[in-house]
């Protein structure tokens, strides 16, 4: 990864744009911040441990003070165990350090002109009837939507009239990052068979959580037999996504980031076996899932879950994307894994 010095914003630059971006340190925000880069923006970066930090509040608004655009990408992954203290630092996480941004951009003369936001499409319910859409979707209960809830609420929250918001409602993000090298590693080890809910002993690490806890408390169990939908993103498209909205000003609020064409689990690793020339493929049950998940220290419902999403909004603008089929999509993914 390049090293910057963003001591004097726009120094050695003065004409170049100038994009904020928080939690960059990620896959999807390494991919932004190269690209920015690459089209000659000026990039700042607020970290934990970049040049501008949390909980500066004078560096933030100096880094945030004429921007062009504003990225917020922070918070913990969510690729561990929902103990206790991790489901804490993932909602803290978001929410803290999206009020700590709204704070800054209300306090400073030249805010940026529109600011995105990350969130996640799994905000949505477990849908196998029919697609979200950003206008027709509902909204589903427990600890992940609750993290999604309370953090598109922090975003939201007040009046930012120089400000447009833009949520970013992500699909799982295909690409060189975490999630398509678990599932390429499964294949390729003879696991990359269908993921199948159904009975396991309970627990309640799914419990809701925040001021208005959803769910009874209970982890779902349902029979998708391997059906579960998959929605997915190239994070190509993520980027085209963040560069055709930035000129799009009649574009705010909750916005799908997801192909139009999403899969199935199933579909998904048969897909993968073949482009990593897999022989077979074992299919896992959940009660397989809990210990194994539990092994690599993360969740099954990061697989089990159906997420079925479409990009209305984006469809509807006109937005063409780069990776539509996922075929062709895990052909590209493999190439960049190598």
């Amino acid at each position: 990864m390049k090293q910057h010095n963003h001591a004097s914003h726009g120094a050695e630059r003065p004409d170049a744009l100038r994009v904020v971006i928080a939690g960059a340190s990620g896959f999807v925000g390494r991919a932004l911040e190269d690209d920015f880069e690459s089209r000659g923006w000026e990039v700042v970066r607020i970290g934990r441990r970049e040049a501008v930090r949390w909980g500066d509040a004078d560096a933030i608004q100096r880094a945030i003070d004429g921007a062009e655009v504003l990225i917020n990408l922070a918070g913990k992954s969510v690729n561990c165990r929902y103990n206790d203290a991790n489901r804490a630092e993932i909602l803290r996480s978001r929410v803290e350090t999206t009020a700590e941004l709204r704070a800054a951009v209300a306090a400073v003369p030249n805010p940026p002109r529109v600011w995105f936001n990350a969130s996640t499409a799994t905000i949505y319910r477990h849908a196998t009837d029919r697609p979200n859409t950003e206008s027709e979707g509902e909204l589903g209960q427990g600890f992940s939507v609750d993290v999604a809830r309370n953090w598109e609420r922090a975003f939201f929250e007040g009046t930012l009239p120089k400000t447009r918001r833009v949520a970013l409602r992500m699909a799982i993000v295909l690409g060189d990052g975490p999630a398509a090298s678990t599932l390429f590693t499964l294949a390729r080890l003879g696991l990359g068979g269908p993921n199948i809910d159904g009975w396991a002993p309970n627990h309640r690490r799914y419990r809701g959580i925040g001021p208005a806890p959803s769910g009874d408390g209970r982890a779902p169990q349902y029979r998708t037999r391997g059906r579960q939908k998959f929605s997915w993103v190239h994070v190509d498209d993520v980027i085209g996504a963040v560069r055709f909205l930035i000129d799009r000003d009649d574009l705010d609020g909750v916005i799908n980031v997801s192909s139009a064409n999403p899969s199935d689990n199933r579909t998904l690793m048969a897909s993968i076996r073949r482009v990593v020339r897999a022989p077979f493929g074992l299919p896992s049950w959940r009660w397989m899932l809990e210990p194994a998940m539990a092994v690599l220290r993360t969740e099954p419902e990061l697989i089990l879950k159906s997420r079925w999403v479409t990009p209305q909004r984006l469809t509807n603008a006109g937005y063409h994307f780069v990776h539509p089929e996922l075929n062709p999509a895990l052909r590209q993914v493999a190439r960049e894994l190598r």
